[in-house]
């Protein structure tokens, strides 16, 4: 008898995690404070300029979804979403005149699918992601409003859009304070080959208001820093930085 309700509490403890982790889902949205720095240069029908940030503090939304199951070789999904904008002076050339006072745009639109494994799940209180983000960066660029300081003509204008598809590596951790709802979590996604550098890389502090077993809300506070050293966007060669602080509201399911 005991053997038989030995083995029905371990089923039930199976079934119970094998239904937490298959509806395991996170779902968060905020705030990111991005102060850009660096350098941009684009060429395309003579136009040749160089945009060195204002690195005046823009402020773009962000958003990710997190999906976790309890098939071992189907890999866990992460989605994400961040927008981030620089403004800038041009200064280059133009069919021979030399323009200035060009006043430069930058936006990049940045989508990520991140398929990662578990490979640590709150082990000792310490989580382990393992993957790759392929990240997808639609990409603005526009100069307007360029003198030209010979014969005074006025008005060039230039404008670009690209989507930009990056393929990077992904690890995430967490640590859960033992006996309290707060934890902290660092995540980067990199990639370098030639003269291509890019990472994108996190650190914060949240806690989860346990109020109820199915939804749990949480807030969270932290550090972000984005690098985008490429020459493989078509016309476009840029050297920026985006860094700052970010905060927002998250679910845990």
């Amino acid at each position: 008898m005991k053997k038989v309700l030995s083995t029905l509490a371990l089923g039930v403890m199976l079934a119970t995690s094998v239904s937490a982790d298959f509806l395991r889902a996170e779902v968060g949205a905020g705030m990111w404070a991005q102060t850009p720095s660096g350098a941009l240069v684009s060429s395309n029908s003579g136009l040749t300029g160089s945009d060195t940030s204002s690195e005046t503090q823009n402020t773009g939304g962000y958003a990710w979804l997190l999906v976790k199951h309890f098939v071992p070789i189907i890999p866990n999904l992460r989605l994400e979403y961040a927008s981030v904008t620089n403004e800038g002076v041009a200064k280059g050339s133009f069919a021979g005149f030399t323009a200035t006072a060009g006043k430069s745009t930058l936006e990049m639109t940045q989508y990520d699918i991140i398929p990662y494994y578990n490979i640590l799940d709150n082990t000792f209180w310490l989580t382990l992601d393992l993957g790759v983000d392929l990240k997808m960066i639609n990409l603005n660029y526009n100069v307007a409003n360029a003198t030209l300081t010979t014969a005074g003509a006025t008005g060039t204008e230039y404008d670009k859009a690209q989507m930009l598809p990056i393929p990077m590596g992904y690890v995430r951790t967490r640590f859960q304070l033992p006996i309290t709802d707060l934890a902290a979590e660092a995540d980067i996604k990199y990639i370098s080959y030639g003269s291509t550098t890019i990472y994108d890389a996190r650190i914060k502090v949240d806690y989860t208001f346990d109020i109820t077993p199915l939804i749990q809300p949480g807030i969270e506070i932290g550090y972000r820093v984005q690098k985008f050293e490429t020459a493989e966007a078509d016309d476009v060669d840029f050297k920026l930085d985006f860094a700052g602080v970010y905060a927002g509201l998250m679910l845990r399911f």
